[in-house]
């Protein structure tokens, strides 16, 4: 329960970005113990307002921001995420920042770690003191044990599933003895249903213990379930705060857009038989967290095939491994036509795209601008946007048809930028997602990938996706395959799903059936039914 006194106050909280307003006048207060969820579409402002409470150094990179914030009845303007930490505060980015080389004691209790006295410290001083690794592991299951969850606490981030990730990175911040203030971006984003009541329960657990929690999400249902008040962002201003008691998700997603939301898919026309365009057999892919074990199933032209199941259980990697990112074996065709595994470059020539489900580590350049990010497969693969004289001894790029393109897919899918010329890097993750599929749809490829395509992405900008995957597939006949934790949103626009569960696909089903028997098939429980895969 909340005491008598705050221990956060933001008033008037402002910013300004690349000569962009994306903050203005936001004001709000947090009690000890209370958790605030905090929401709003991409680019509303979420992030850019706990990076100023957070000190990055970004903010003051930038020229600052106007207001002030009071912590612990202190006012206070960190200048670095240290100084935060030192103040109490944590925070669980949407990007992961764990060391992949290290394990998961090693990522939760870096820089904290617990050390152990030997006869070279009277000489050398404490810098020689050794690690104490009995400890080290206590403290790392004791962080973990306190989420609900089970995690082996030898295993590298490297070889982790997202979802062990995310429990990882907030582990790290409860190990954290003076944490009095958790923020937590996305952290449900890249978890599966059960894996997020888990952690919801164990967030409650820690607002319990006094820990107060700003929870930044788009899966509104979470919000109303957890939080005790929800403030709404909308062009980054605070447009309401309310309680969960007072509304329904239907209504914060509207204070969020601006307008009514239409939750519910679109329903897919009933499909008559047609040829097959991509033959997937006895695939196996060697992806870190992912494992593909022969998976066969096939795909007709002009079809949207999605690909379901839980988080581990390998759907990720059989996309990865068609498209060469991870070593595959076993036989892929295209139109009959047998492709070379483990060759990126061959999968491109192939009238093939991917949208990966990691938007900054493989979708995007992001040291570069939008229209460069959005031409530059076509332009190595195909190219387009290649300028060329004496039949093509000199070639240089074409700038104007550059942002020409840039600017078509900057309106259509709605990506809020200053310019075609904004660097990926300082997008909201949202619009880093918009810029990967219009990446894809730039290539306008036969056949196209699209993993967790509205991953961390507000309401309003995950119909607008789905509603573009339809319109490419509808009008370009573009074959689409979709991977998804979602299956609701696979329901949606798919003709047939297949779940996959522990590498293997168990089922295929039309995307009419009733959940009930997805939920099955994910429980990896086979079914009686018309499957490609056998």
């Amino acid at each position: 329960m909340p005491n008598n006194e705050p221990l956060l106050i933001m008033e008037s909280v402002g910013k300004e970005y690349f000569g962009n307003r994306v903050l203005s006048q936001v004001s709000f207060s947090l009690y000890p113990g209370e958790i605030l969820g905090l929401v709003g579409e991409n680019g509303a402002g979420k992030s850019t307002l706990m990076n100023i409470l957070f000190g990055m150094p970004v903010i003051a990179q930038t020229g600052g921001y106007e207001g002030r914030i009071v912590l612990d009845g202190k006012e206070v303007r960190f200048t670095s995420p240290f100084e935060a930490i030192d103040a109490g505060i944590g925070m669980v980015h949407q990007e992961f920042s764990l060391l992949p080389g290290f394990t998961v004691t090693e990522n939760i209790l870096l820089n904290r770690e617990s050390t152990k006295y030997n006869f070279l410290v009277e000489i050398f001083g404490d810098r020689i003191r050794t690690l104490d690794r009995p400890a080290m592991r206590h403290r790392a299951d004791d962080a973990i044990s306190q989420l609900g969850f089970s995690i082996d606490p030898n295993t590298t981030a490297a070889e982790m599933p997202v979802g062990h990730k995310q429990f990882t990175e907030i582990a790290r911040e409860i190990d954290r003895k003076n944490t009095k203030l958790l923020v937590l971006d996305e952290p449900t984003a890249v978890l599966t249903e059960s894996e997020a009541e888990i952690l919801v329960q164990s967030l409650r657990n820690l607002s319990a213990k006094g820990i107060a929690m700003i929870f930044i999400s788009h899966r509104l249902q979470e919000i109303i379930e957890l939080c005790d008040k929800i403030a709404v962002l909308r062009d980054g201003r605070l447009v309401k705060e309310t309680r969960p008691k007072e509304t329904n998700v239907f209504q914060v997603a509207s204070l969020m857009v601006g307008r009514n939301v239409e939750t519910k898919g679109a329903v897919r026309p009933i499909r008559s038989e047609s040829e097959t365009v991509l033959d997937v057999d006895r695939l196996w892919v060697d992806m870190p967290g992912e494992t593909v074990r022969e998976v066969s199933f096939s795909v007709q032209k002009g079809e949207i095939f999605g690909i379901g199941g839980l988080a581990g259980q390998g759907k990720l990697g059989i996309a990865n491994g068609i498209m060469g990112l991870f070593t595959a074996g076993g036989s892929v065709s295209v139109n009959g036509k047998k492709i070379r595994l483990n060759d990126p470059a061959f999968s491109l020539s192939c009238d093939m795209a991917f949208v990966s489900e990691d938007r900054r580590g493989v979708g995007l350049l992001l040291d570069e601008s939008i229209d460069w990010n959005i031409a530059f497969t076509a332009m190595q693969v195909q190219n387009k946007f290649v300028k060329k004289i004496l039949g093509g001894l000199i070639k240089w790029r074409d700038d104007v048809s550059m942002e020409a393109s840039a600017e078509e897919y900057i309106k259509s899918l709605e990506i809020k930028c200053t310019s075609c010329k904004q660097r990926a890097v300082e997008l909201s993750g949202g619009n880093q997602q918009k810029v990967c599929l219009a990446k894809a749809f730039v290539v306008a490829p036969q056949i196209l990938f699209v993993s967790e395509p509205t991953r961390g992405i507000d309401v309003g900008a995950k119909k607008l996706v789905l509603d573009t995957l339809q319109k490419v597939n509808r009008e370009r006949g573009t074959t689409i395959i979709v991977t998804s934790s979602e299956l609701e949103e696979l329901r949606s626009v798919c003709d047939r799903i297949a779940i996959v569960d522990n590498g293997r696909i168990c089922g295929i089903l039309p995307a009419t059936c009733p959940a009930e028997e997805f939920g099955v098939l994910m429980m990896g429980e086979q079914l009686e039914v018309e499957s490609d895969a056998e």
